[in-house]
């Protein structure tokens, strides 16, 4: 019977053994689990941020550009209004441009 009361307690601690590696396991797991969440949580909202920024730098840029657009096109528009338009020269210029082609 020694042998078999042995057996039993080689047993006994054998199932106490697996069930704290189940419990060690579903710890580890548990912890793993709450640590990717925390992190695709921090992830998220720095992308956020992220995206936040570089759409206000984007917003800033387009603006900058139709400024610096509109401006060019009213330098343009001011410029073509201040210069005349020498309608013989450029008939007599035409005519010459004809007249060597032809």
């Amino acid at each position: 019977m020694d042998n078999a009361n042995t057996l039993d307690h080689l047993l006994k601690i054998e199932a106490e053994a697996a069930a704290l590696v189940e419990d060690a396991q579903a710890e580890a797991e548990r912890r793993i689990h709450e640590f990717e969440e925390k992190n695709r949580a921090l992830f998220d909202e720095l992308f956020r941020m992220e995206v936040e920024m570089r759409e206000a730098f984007l917003k800033k840029e387009i603006e900058k550009a139709k400024i610096k657009y509109q401006q060019l096109l009213d330098d343009y528009k001011n410029e073509i209004s201040r210069v005349s338009a020498d309608e013989k020269h450029f008939a007599s210029l035409f005519n010459e441009f004809l007249a060597v082609e032809g």
